[in-house]
């Protein structure tokens, strides 16, 4: 049996192109089934694979796994080769950082600049918090670029979990039109150019469902 992978839709569901993203990387086979989120039939669906009643949920024959970075934990575990974390100790303990930070701050820019691949929505989202929430990120990029990423143009140099979870951000700063040093610009067309992500940003763009509420 493939890995299947559940995810909401590609447009607006950050946290599943996260462990999308991830498994793209590992280069593993997978099936993928899209649930269109905030529809009146969501809930139903979703419980239908995942016990959260949430979106991503990744099946790996018998086990289910429902969430986006336990998710990517046990892709890096699964799929060794694929170096999804950085392969030097200090390197990695930093990249669990940034990663586990990422999982669990940045509410103000979450929920004032939603993620909204196709849209176009300069100076909109531009509440209390957001920019030290932007200011904030961009230290962390500027930090691991320094600090680890001489070998390639990630934040560790080569792709790794870090990357994914931060990928969302950089795809809103594209949509919000956001006013960046060059650095974080730098990193950002780094993940909008990565192949995986240009898949996932096509397939947004295919997508027929609209959410208002993100649309702002």
């Amino acid at each position: 049996m493939a890995l299947t992978l559940v995810v909401g839709n590609k447009n607006y569901s950050s946290w599943s192109m996260r462990p999308w993203l991830v498994l793209k990387k590992s280069g593993a086979a997978f099936e993928e089934v899209v649930i269109p989120l905030d529809r009146p039939e969501t809930r139903a669906e979703i419980f239908k694979h995942s016990p959260s009643g949430f979106v991503p949920t990744l099946k790996d024959d018998e086990l289910t796994i429902w969430e986006s970075l336990a998710i990517c934990e046990y892709l890096a575990e699964k799929f060794p080769d694929a170096n999804l974390w950085p392969k030097d100790p200090s390197a990695r303990a930093i990249a669990r950082s940034v990663s586990n930070e990422m999982h669990s701050s940045f509410s103000a820019l979450r929920t004032n600049m939603p993620m909204n691949v196709r849209g176009n929505l300069p100076g909109k989202g531009r509440a209390p918090g957001v920019q030290e929430d932007i200011n904030r990120i961009s230290a962390i990029w500027r930090d691991c670029r320094t600090r680890f990423g001489q070998n390639g143009p990630y934040l560790f140099g080569a792709f790794s979990i870090a990357d994914a979870m931060y990928a969302p951000v950089a795809s809103r700063f594209v949509t919000y039109q956001v006013d960046l040093d060059a650095d974080a610009k730098a990193y950002v067309n780094t993940l909008w150019s990565d192949p995986a992500m240009a898949a996932w940003v096509e397939g947004a763009r295919r997508e027929p469902w609209v959410i208002e509420k993100s649309e702002l």
